[in-house]
């Protein structure tokens, strides 16, 4: 048992903190112990998990960016009576490798391997036409409007949101230096 060594003329308040403060002492003493005694994941599996919920967060935003930027095109097509244009998974997916392409720099800022991208589609999709718009900006607050307000001031850019398409898929990437990547595909289905 412990002994206080407290002398009798102590003010009772006194006593009671000393006593609180060596319980508080002991009780976390106790307990670090018993954590300490625990085994903890390896620091590098923790950082893999923080860095692939950051990159899962990132792609859910992206996805929602490319379905904004949808909507927007979509919104501008009605306000000409023109028939809105269906969002595809598997165009986005090929939109998107461009978009990534050029926000990793792998391609210029282009329309570079849309060939090969059209080619791709063909073999899934039976389409008469195919055609893409691709941008880019930086610091903007709303970098979607940005995007799509920058298309349709461009003469070739208008023509293809505006054009005969029924079928659609957007890809959006971010480079480190927060430069937004969009690639916008837009087919004529069979």
């Amino acid at each position: 048992m412990f002994k206080s060594r407290i002398p009798l003329q102590t003010p009772i308040i006194i006593k009671l903190l000393l006593s609180l403060a060596l319980a508080t002492f002991f009780a976390g003493w106790f307990f670090s112990s018993e954590a300490s005694s625990q085994e903890s994941p390896p620091k590098d599996s923790s950082i893999a998990v923080r860095s692939k919920l950051k990159s899962n967060q990132t792609n859910k935003e992206l996805i929602q960016i490319a379905k904004l930027t949808h909507q927007k095109v979509n919104n501008h097509r009605a306000s000409l009576n023109l028939v809105p244009l269906k969002f595809d998974a598997f165009v986005s997916e090929q939109a998107k490798a461009h978009s990534l392409n050029m926000a990793q720099q792998i391609v210029e800022f282009s329309h570079d391997g849309f060939q090969g991208r059209a080619d791709a589609l063909k073999g899934i999709i039976s389409y008469s036409s195919v055609a893409e718009n691709v941008a880019y900006n930086m610091g903007y607050q709303d970098p979607v409007s940005t995007a799509v307000k920058g298309w349709i001031k461009s003469n070739g850019h208008r023509k293809n949101i505006e054009g005969n398409y029924n079928l659609t898929g957007i890809g959006v990437a971010i480079n480190p230096d927060g430069e937004y990547y969009f690639t916008q595909i837009f087919i004529l289905e069979n």
